[in-house]
């Protein structure tokens, strides 16, 4: 089976590969020949995964699955949620959005969180599906480690020991993430057909 990842972050991909069973060949957007910024111009989560899943399906007619991924913070109201990669500004600079969630948060004692991440796949106009995973936890007072991407340093997870997904290698992050969890229900979905 193929299926294209719609992603130009390599990070995700780098997360992802190791999930996936030998049968399943994943395919890069750079793999299929599309090297255009895909459209993430949803309210939501659910919205934008689907809208970047069926971008790929419908220009280049391949199945397709792409996430969309949240940090929602409980003393922000939720957010910065789905704007989260361009919290700081539209250059979705890591650490501008890292040093804004810092400054935002302050000295508040509820440093609750959680990430929250949609996969939808796309294999054609009535075949689309959704998968979601989140993890729970607590927003850092600094950043910490160097691993991971995003807001990753300062994400120090509930299920974990105390380190912050930065810390952690891929594969100890993978046992408790988000993503992971979003790609597991896919794959059961997959395996199940």
């Amino acid at each position: 089976m193929r299926l294209c990842f719609a992603s130009n972050n390599t990070h995700k991909l780098d997360e992802i590969r190791p999930l996936l069973p030998a049968g399943l060949q994943l395919l890069s957007l750079a793999d299929i020949g599309c090297h255009e910024e895909l459209p993430e111009t949803q309210p939501t989560l659910e919205g934008n995964a689907r809208q970047k899943a069926q971008y790929v399906f419908d220009h280049y007619g391949v199945a397709c699955f792409a996430d969309d991924t949240g940090l929602e913070v409980a003393a922000l109201d939720g957010a910065p949620g789905v704007y989260s990669a361009r919290y700081a500004g539209p250059e979705r600079a890591a650490a501008a959005n890292v040093a804004k969630l810092l400054h935002e948060l302050g000295t508040q004692p509820n440093r609750q969180a959680r990430f929250r991440t949609v996969v939808a796949l796309v294999r054609g106009d009535e075949d689309v599906h959704e998968f979601s995973g989140e993890v729970a936890g607590i927003i850092a007072a600094a950043p910490i480690g160097r691993g991971g991407f995003g807001y990753d340093p300062v994400f120090v997870p509930n299920e974990g020991d105390g380190r912050t997904f930065a810390e952690m290698t891929t594969a100890e992050k993978n046992l408790l993430s988000h993503r992971a969890r979003a790609v597991a229900g896919l794959l059961a979905f997959l395996g199940a057909e």
